[in-house]
């Protein structure tokens, strides 16, 4: 059986040549505003993942299926419509931190908002800190 390989893995690409490509000057701002949060909130400093992906910490995951790869604890997409938070859904007070978070929707593994001013601030702080410490105590 071939050996999966993961398609978002850290790169040496600057994330702020990264965000000088955002187009839009409201979203670019936005996007420093979520590297600044995730940044303090994680104790880690922001390294690309990807193309387009900005994320903060790393963890090593291994499922019982055998496939490993490496991720980083929180992380988040500055996409053309919306900005995509990568925040694992399964720590503890997740489901009562969103109906206080404000406009979003959400995917399998993501948070989708439009624009910072829709959603509560210190609720993001919350979730980023829970999303952290889960993974930590996980995957450590």
């Amino acid at each position: 059986m071939p050996k999966y390989k993961a398609k978002t893995i850290e790169t040496a690409n600057g994330v702020s040549d990264f965000i000088d490509t955002i187009g839009d000057e409201q979203r670019k701002k936005d996007a420093l505003a979520i590297i600044k949060i995730m940044r303090e909130q994680s104790g880690f400093e922001a390294k690309m993942w990807g193309a387009a992906i900005i994320g903060f910490g790393s963890y090593h995951y291994k499922y019982e299926s055998g496939h490993e790869g490496d991720a980083p604890l929180v992380a988040f997409s500055p996409r053309k419509n919306e900005f995509s938070l990568y925040l694992t859904s399964a720590f503890d007070g997740r489901e009562d931190l969103l109906k206080q978070f404000g406009k979003y929707k959400t995917g399998k593994a993501c948070i989708y908002v439009k624009k910072l001013e829709d959603i509560n601030i210190g609720i993001l702080k919350k979730m980023i800190t829970g999303s952290v410490k889960f993974l930590k105590e996980k995957y450590t």
